[in-house]
């Protein structure tokens, strides 16, 4: 009997789709199991459109997309501790590589479990984005790219205004992006997009395809300069901010309230002395569209002045809960007691505001305030072109995540690391505990202290992280720690990194940290199944599969694929174990047990099965042709209650 293999390859999507089906309609199961199209069709009956016209967007290019959302990856991600902030102990990720690559790998691990996504996408102005040219070899494309394998000629590109494709390139580009996107966010998980004139209205459309129409939740106007711009008669002074939800609801919003500003806090005030604190007034009226009989009646003031809604309007509450409020001196009725009532809102019980779709440079920062704001992080300019402030950002974040919950925010075209800073500075602001998973290409620059943008983007997060420590060092004096390696970056354990309250008391643990990935080929080599099969290659075939472990590669680069392709997250918490005399890795206290030795022994085996862990996966090398042991492995786990033993 022979354990499983570990399938090194990303998450099927097409496969989802398919079982979804099946699970929903069982009638159209053909005999393969494949799905019956045509009975799909007499299922749903008039429900189906099969007219040749319909209403939908297209594009030359738009069908290869699909191709490659369901062309799985057989890339890994190799831990760079030495580039990382606290390694062992951090949940946020930087990974460096081709985001269509990382997003088909980070479905296995991450599928359904992303709060928050924001992307600000190259703006298809002609000369600002690079993508692969050939999107069927997307993952050799970028080895060859950073340098990983032998150059052919394949390259990352800019989409010049000349090209005869313009659009479509640009959307060949975002749509499986987009789409892949969407299955990391949880159910109540919200997406933003930045984007200008350029492509705002195809965008819209892709995503009310991707997400659905009823998915998009509103179009936010950011007002990024102070002043016009003086190259043009009529120039821009926003961009859009397109948000759709994951799933939409008829329900609570997915969005929250945002905490007060100081200047609408300070709007409280206390002119009647009332035991319960500042308080603001509110209208009383509302619009008559869904008002009832209960709403229009004459209400006398304590001073004896008579009022009636104004014309075209109502009071907002019926008579018997205005009566209520009176009684518990919620009404205001102004200084004298002669005004038209108003509603007291005290700030102690004040949730939040809630927010519109203009967001001004005063309210979230501008394009000076964000280039400013990275200059004085890393010392330079002209490093990295338009920004966005952290404050956008993390206004963003007040919307969509929440302080009391480790909310995983992804970023997959991270720039110069914006997001990754607002997350640890909101964190630092409220006591929070959100998570972040930047990714960026290694996109060359011109400067020799940062050569990529990945560059810049590691370095911005590591210097923001240095500047809060040392906020909070100054608040509390708190011992140094050289975890990192780098002599300059204060590192905070966990009783250091505390933040201070209000009150003085410590809020949890900050997570000022991160684990840096890189996107490479499989540590382990596939068989190719497209030599030709003549016995001379298929013999080199299996020479070559004798040893499948790449050169080079280290036992925490293989642990980390198996951990991914098992779908774990790469932030699970990793034990190592001595067993029988050998190193065992326990992931996430037992449920997975990760075996490299590469001579494996009974004695191990039944070490490991007593333990009982859930699923256990060694290196097919350590059973050295032992059929035998291998058979007594899959017997012995199966007795000890393992549900699944695989081999790679």
């Amino acid at each position: 009997m022979e354990p499983e293999k570990l399938d090194l390859r990303s998450h099927d999507t097409a496969e989802d789709k398919r079982q979804e089906l099946l699970r929903l309609f069982p009638e159209i199961r053909t005999e393969g199991g494949k799905v019956d199209i045509e009975r799909l069709k007499l299922t749903l009956g008039e429900s189906v459109d099969v007219g040749k016209e319909r209403y939908g967007m297209n594009w030359p290019g738009k069908a290869d997309c699909f191709k490659t959302i369901q062309m799985a990856s057989l890339a890994t991600l190799r831990p760079c501790p030495e580039e990382s902030i606290n390694f062992t102990t951090t949940d946020n990720l930087i990974i460096e590589g081709d985001n269509l690559e990382v997003l088909k790998l980070l479905k296995k691990s991450y599928l359904g479990k992303v709060k928050m996504i924001y992307i600000d996408p190259p703006y298809n102005t002609g000369n600002d984005f690079i993508y692969p040219d050939n999107y069927s070899e997307s993952l050799q494309t970028y080895l060859e790219y950073t340098g990983q394998v032998d150059a052919e000629g394949k390259k990352f590109s800019t989409n010049a205004e000349t090209d005869g494709r313009f659009h479509s390139k640009w959307l060949n580009m975002m749509y499986p992006r987009l789409y892949l996107a969407r299955n990391l966010l949880r159910e109540d998980g919200v997406i933003f997009i930045s984007i200008d004139d350029h492509e705002v209205d195809n965008l819209r459309k892709v995503c009310d395809e991707i997400f659905g129409e009823e998915s998009f939740l509103a179009c936010a106007l950011w007002q990024k300069r102070t002043s016009p711009d003086a190259r043009t008669a009529l120039g821009a002074a926003h961009d859009y901010l397109l948000c759709y939800v994951r799933l939409p609801t008829d329900k609570k919003s997915p969005l929250n309230l945002i905490p007060l500003s100081q200047e609408r806090a300070a709007s409280f005030k206390n002119p009647d002395e009332d035991s319960r604190g500042a308080w603001a007034s509110v209208d009383l009226t509302g619009q008559t569209g869904h008002a009832t009989p209960s709403q229009f009646y004459e209400i006398t003031t304590p001073a004896g002045v008579k009022y009636r809604p104004p014309e075209g309007r109502c009071w907002a509450i019926a008579e018997a809960t205005f009566r209520q409020l009176v009684a518990d001196k919620r009404a205001w009725f102004g200084k004298d007691g002669d005004s038209r009532p108003r509603l007291k809102q005290f700030l102690s019980e004040t949730e939040g505001m809630t927010t519109w779709t203009w967001w001004t440079n005063e309210e979230v920062g501008h394009n000076q305030e964000a280039t400013k704001e990275l200059i004085d992080l890393l010392d330079q300019a002209d490093i990295f072109n338009n920004p966005k402030p952290s404050r956008l950002v993390r206004k963003m974040l007040q919307l969509a995540t929440g302080k009391d919950s480790a909310d995983i925010v992804l970023d997959f075209f991270a720039g110069s690391g914006t997001t990754a800073d607002a997350v640890l500075g909101l964190n630092k602001q409220d006591g929070g505990n959100r998570k972040f998973i930047l990714v960026q290409l290694p996109e060359p620059t011109e400067h020799k202290d940062y050569p990529t943008i990945a560059d810049i983007t590691k370095e911005r997060v590591r210097r923001v992280i240095k500047k809060l420590n040392q906020e909070d060092e100054q608040a509390s004096p708190s011992r140094r720690s050289r975890e990192s390696g780098n002599p300059d970056l204060f590192v905070t354990d966990e009783l250091d990194s505390r933040v201070r309250g209000n009150d003085g008391g410590s809020k949890q643990p900050q997570d000022r940290g991160f684990k840096v990935f890189k996107l490479a080929e499989s540590n382990f080599k596939p068989w190719n199944a497209d030599v030709p099969h003549d016995a001379p290659m298929l013999e080199k075939q299996l020479d070559l599969h004798v040893d499948h472990i790449r050169d080079n590669r280290t036992a925490d680069d293989l642990l980390y694929e198996i951990l991914l392709k098992s779908g774990f997250p790469l932030t699970t918490p990793v034990e190592d174990l001595k067993l029988a005399g050998k190193t065992v890795y326990s992931v996430a206290g037992g449920a997975l047990f990760i075996c490299l030795e590469a001579a494996l022994t009974l004695d191990l085996i039944r070490a490991m099965a007593e333990k009982k862990p859930e699923r256990v996966v060694c290196l097919d090398e350590g059973f050295a042709g032992n059929d035998q042991l291998k058979a007594n492995a899959v017997q012995i786990f199966k007795t000890k209650g393992v549900t699944s033993f695989k081999t790679v």
